[in-house]
């Protein structure tokens, strides 16, 4: 009875490939912007092939998680989930680690998916690997003096970073990178403050997530003296 319509056709002088909407890309879009934004209902309706899709997640993008990892076996059987807002930025990251080799990390700033990352992922990265570091020298995992490389930190990851913020600067025309120079040490602060608070509160899931990485900076390490050794 209230609300508004919004009516759009493609103008073939401006689309000249095509005006044909597809509703498989459609359904992903519209299906981030339902995980992004937990408690809201979108429904996509194809009147062309009588189909229909209904979006909807409690979770938000913990359900995110569970969705992108449903054909891989987790490490910990609930995501990681990190919110806070600072400095007028809110940052909500969600995150798990499964058995696979690798890397899997989404990243969206007011709700556009960022795919060329930006200063966010910049910022979750550098924690993360200082995090775990500093995790696994307070429980002795690493000797030697020897640390995790970022790689080591982000193998069989799966993770979605989701910032919100005033006047946000983006590179280039598609907006596939985000720029604000401040979102790196905000993202940084904040992801060192509450995971290391969550490894500690749950040191099962932390050992579990640094079991993973200490493997995986040994293979690294093996891998290194080999090329070495045919090398020689």
């Amino acid at each position: 009875k209230t609300g508004t319509t919004v009516t759009f056709k493609p103008d073939k002088e401006i689309f000249k490939e095509t005006t044909k909407f597809n509703f498989d890309t459609l359904s992903t879009r519209l299906r981030e912007l339902a995980f992004l934004n937990k408690g809201i209902t979108i429904v996509l309706k194809d009147e062309r092939q009588n189909k229909e899709n209904l979006f909807h997640y409690e979770g938000g993008i913990i359900s995110f998680i569970d969705h992108l990892n449903k054909n891989k076996t987790p490490l910990h059987k609930k995501a990681i989930y990190l919110s806070k807002d600072k400095d007028g930025i809110s940052v909500e990251v969600a995150m798990q680690y499964n058995d696979g080799y690798a890397e899997n990390i989404f990243t969206f700033a007011n709700t556009i998916n960022t795919v060329d990352g930006g200063t966010h992922l910049t910022g979750f990265k550098s924690a993360l690997t200082r995090t775990l570091n500093q995790y696994c020298r307070n429980k002795k995992y690493l000797k030697d003096g020897s640390s995790l490389s970022g790689d080591d930190t982000r193998e069989g990851l799966t993770a979605v970073i989701n910032v919100k913020l005033p006047n946000p600067q983006f590179e280039g025309q598609t907006k596939a990178k985000l720029g604000n120079s401040e979102v790196e040490g905000v993202v940084e602060s904040a992801i060192n403050e509450m995971l290391g608070s969550f490894l500690e509160q749950n040191p099962s899931v932390g050992n579990k997530v640094v079991d993973k990485c200490v493997l995986a900076a040994k293979a690294r390490d093996a891998a290194r003296k080999a090329r070495e050794l045919t090398r020689r």
